[in-house]
């Protein structure tokens, strides 16, 4: 779970330590909130407060951002232009290297795509298919109806589906 959630960090916040730092704050708010709690209910409220630590960090950064720009200092967009270490780690599997650059293309395409969802049907989308939580559990964990999630999941797809063209199957 680790791995997805920081993964699902990475996207949104485009960057490898704050993608830890939400995940790392994420896991101990959960221990030390909810371990009292059934561990079927551990899921959507790991990430109901992973979601949470996203917002955070995303106003902290506009915040930060607007300072820095005020005094002329850092890129507009303020993102770090570090690698990505997901992107260039060696596949162990063998695949073809025209499947690897399709796939690279793919999530790239996909990538750019979530980004530019509104952040609902992003949070929906991710959770549901990229997660696989069901729809209860995404209704707890982004803190809504059950109706909301679908509508919003639904949104997404339709969106994707118009955005990404040839790299949806």
């Amino acid at each position: 779970m680790e791995r997805r959630a920081f993964r699902i960090a990475q996207m949104q916040l485009r960057s490898v330590e704050d993608a830890q730092d939400a995940v790392q704050e994420a896991m101990f708010q959960l221990v030390k909130s909810y371990s009292a709690r059934p561990p079927a209910e551990w899921t959507p409220l790991f990430y109901k407060i992973l979601q949470s630590r996203i917002r955070d960090t995303q106003r902290r950064r506009k915040v930060r951002n607007r300072v820095l720009s005020f005094f002329g200092g850092q890129n507009e967009g303020g993102e770090d232009d570090m690698p990505d270490p997901i992107a260039s780690a060696v596949d162990t599997a063998g695949r073809d290297p025209s499947e690897q650059v399709a796939q690279g293309e793919a999530m790239v395409a996909l990538e750019e795509a979530l980004s530019e969802l509104p952040t609902r049907q992003r949070e929906a989308f991710m959770l549901r298919i990229l997660e696989g939580l069901d729809v209860e559990q995404t209704a707890k964990a982004m803190g809504c109806s059950e109706g909301s999630v679908k509508t919003h999941l639904s949104r997404a797809v339709h969106s994707l589906r118009k955005t990404l063209g040839e790299h949806w199957q």
